[in-house]
C-alpha cells in the first residue's frame, strides 16, 4: 500500500493495532492465518523482527524489504514504483507492514500482478486523479480474499446476500470444500484479525474449480491481463466470521445481525466466477 493510501478516508476512524505484547499467540490459530503457518515464528515471537532480518527470513525473490524512514522516502518515488524497482518500503515494528511482507512471501504472483497493474495505471494517470481501477487494486491488496467454488450455482445465494443459505444451509459444503477460502490475501484483514472481537469483511474474487493453488494462480493471471479489478464494484463482500468455524458464537442470533450480515443493495450485480480452465 502506498504512503498516500495509508491515510484514512475522511470521517473514518483509523484502525489501531494492539501492541505486540498484547496479542495472544493462540490468535494465530484462527483460519485467517492458516496459510501463514510457515512463518509462525515471525508472528508469535516476543520481539519484533528487524526489517533486515525479516527480509532475510522471507527471501522474496527479486524484492528486498527496506526500512521505511526519512532517508528512504527522500528518493521521492511512489510506493508502487519503488516496489517495481525492487524495494518494498516496510515500517519497523508495525503489524500492517509485517503482514504485507508475509503476503509477499506467501502469494508473490498476486502481489507482483497488483504492482504491475498499479504502475501501469500510474503511467496512464491523467489530471483526473485516482482511477476506479486503482481503488479496486488497493481494496483487494488490503482486504482481498480468493474464494473457490465447485458449482457456480452456489453463487445465487451470495448474489442476493442470502447469508442463511450460504453459511447455515450449506454448512457442510464449507467443510467438504465445495466452497472454500482459497486464500486470505489482504494484509489489513490480517491486522484487524488480531482483535478477537473484530467482525471482518473480505472483498472477494471468485474462481470456479477444485484446487486452491490453481485458483490463486488464476487470479494472478486475470489481474495481469486486466480481466479483473477495474472497478471496486467487481469485488464481492463476504462476512468472514459467518464461515462455519470462523467465529465462536455462530448461533441463529449471530446471523441475524443485519449490521454485519447486510442485505444486498438494490441494483447491485456481481460478476460470475472465473473459470479455472481459462
Amino acid at each position: 500500500m502506498s504512503e498516500a493510501a495509508a491515510t484514512p478516508a475522511a470521517g473514518r476512524r483509523r484502525f489501531i493495532a494492539p501492541a505486540r505484547a498484547d496479542v495472544d499467540p493462540m490468535r494465530f490459530a484462527h483460519p485467517v492465518f492458516a496459510a501463514f503457518g510457515a512463518f509462525d515464528d515471525v508472528m508469535v515471537s516476543a520481539d519484533w523482527p528487524g526489517v533486515a532480518a525479516l527480509d532475510q527470513r522471507l527471501g522474496v525473490p527479486g524484492k528486498r524489504l527496506v526500512e521505511q524512514d526519512e532517508v528512504l522516502l527522500a528518493d521521492g518515488l511512489h510506493y508502487e514504483r519503488r516496489i517495481a524497482a525492487g524495494c518494498i518500503a516496510t515500517r519497523a515494528q508495525n503489524w500492517h507492514d509485517l503482514f504485507n511482507a508475509l503476503v509477499w512471501a506467501r502469494y508473490p504472483a498476486i502481489k507482483r500482478a497488483l504492482n504491475a497493474r498499479q504502475c501501469r495505471d500510474l503511467d496512464g494517470e491523467g489530471s483526473g486523479g485516482r482511477t476506479r481501477a486503482q481503488a479496486a487494486l488497493t481494496q483487494f491488496d488490503e482486504t482481498g480474499v480468493v474464494v473457490r467454488v465447485r458449482d457456480a450455482a452456489m453463487l445465487q445465494a451470495w448474489n442476493g446476500h442470502d447469508w442463511s443459505a450460504l453459511f447455515l444451509r450449506w454448512r457442510e459444503d464449507w467443510s467438504s470444500g465445495t466452497i472454500a477460502v482459497a486464500a486470505v490475501f489482504g494484509h489489513a484483514l490480517m491486522e484487524q484479525a488480531l482483535l478477537p472481537s473484530r467482525l471482518l469483511v473480505g472483498k472477494c474474487l471468485v474462481v470456479q474449480g477444485d484446487d486452491d493453488a490453481q485458483a490463486v494462480e488464476q487470479v494472478a493471471r486475470a489481474i495481469v491481463r486486466g480481466d479483473v479489478l477495474n472497478d471496486p464494484l467487481e469485488l464481492r463482500p463476504l462476512p468472514l466470521m459467518g464461515i462455519p468455524g470462523w467465529h465462536s458464537d455462530q448461533d441463529e442470533a449471530f446471523y441475524r445481525n443485519a449490521e454485519y450480515f447486510r442485505p444486498v443493495r438494490e441494483g447491485r450485480v456481481y460478476p460470475g466466477p472465473h473459470g479455472a480452465s481459462r
